[in-house]
């Protein structure tokens, strides 16, 4: 942690050596006064320490400020800032993770019991409609099931959010997954009259389940292309970092402002008209059980998302 001391005089700011002291002596590698330091004594007991929080080129600073009298009783304030980024930014990803599981949590909760009525309505829905006399409003009921079918493949997802361990019992390459991928990925962009670019570098092979790797890829590539106009290219890249395997997907759509990455991966946070949050949530959740992390980068010509497992 990097600590920063300065005495504040009212109404300007100085760095003020103490007697006899190198100010080297004093902001490098000390951590009490020398034999020549002067002695400066509180105020009063009365006159607290004051403390807050300040952001200073991306860097979290805490601030400690206790007034003070000098040697010669002029008035000064002693400020101790401490660099406390690393701190936040962990705090920060607790946070999101108790959301997360709180979802999770409450998905095993309700899921199950909000399933077993809808299959029910679902099954009485297709035995009317199987039935003469109901020809007349055959399109109605078409409509209910596919609801009903929409409303259970969230509950599905919903679920998959909730899941905190899986198997990871299937030593998998990542490059044959996604080569294996391609061709649907390929089709639903042409679809969209957009383009899709594989770039692929040799890569280990990494121990993992091949279903939630392949549900994660194509939420992140179906993400990609729907964020781009058309002529659009989507980019998938593999490659190796130290002891990580990396695996990006790039689309060239307007980007993502910084406050809604920040709380990108909560459930039902979306961007997409009719979207519901849990694909992006999904794919943190499947991160996260294979040891891995998601990172992304956005600006007004794109966004890459870089997902990151490690090598055991």
């Amino acid at each position: 942690m990097r600590i920063f001391t300065v005495f504040l005089y009212p109404f300007r700011l100085k760095f003020r050596p103490f007697y006899g002291c190198k100010t080297s002596d004093i902001f490098y590698d000390k951590d009490k006064p020398c034999n020549h330091c002067c002695h400066i004594q509180p105020t009063s007991k009365n006159e607290m320490v004051k403390q807050w929080q300040c952001v200073i080129r991306d860097i979290i600073y805490e601030v400690f400020q206790q007034p003070f009298q000098d040697s010669d009783g002029t008035q000064l304030f002693l400020m101790q800032m401490n660099d406390i980024t690393k701190r936040e930014l962990a705090l920060e990803e607790i946070r999101r993770l108790d959301r997360l599981n709180l979802v999770g949590e409450l998905a095993a909760s309700i899921a199950h019991e909000v399933r077993n009525p809808m299959t029910t309505v679902r099954g009485f829905l297709q035995i009317l409609k199987s039935r003469d006399i109901l020809h007349e409003n055959e399109e109605y009921f078409d409509l209910m099931i596919s609801e009903l079918d929409r409303a259970n493949s969230i509950l599905t997802e919903f679920l998959s959010i909730a899941k905190t361990k899986t198997k990871l019992d299937t030593g998998v390459k990542l490059n044959n997954l996604v080569n294996s991928l391609y061709p649907l990925i390929l089709a639903d962009a042409t679809n969209q009259d957009k383009q899709v670019v594989l770039e692929t570098e040799e890569v280990t092979e990494l121990t993992m389940n091949e279903r939630e790797i392949r549900q994660l890829i194509l939420n992140l590539t179906r993400n990609g292309l729907e964020s781009m106009i058309p002529k659009g290219i989507l980019k998938i890249m593999t490659y190796m970092d130290t002891n990580s395997i990396i695996l990006a997907v790039q689309d060239q759509g307007a980007g993502i402002s910084e406050d809604i990455i920040a709380r990108l991966g909560t459930p039902f946070l979306t961007t997409k008209e009719g979207g519901t949050g849990l694909g992006l949530a999904m794919c943190y959740s499947i991160a996260e059980r294979h040891n891995g992390k998601i990172d992304i980068e956005s600006s007004s010509s794109g966004t890459t998302f870089f997902v990151t497992f490690k090598l055991h």
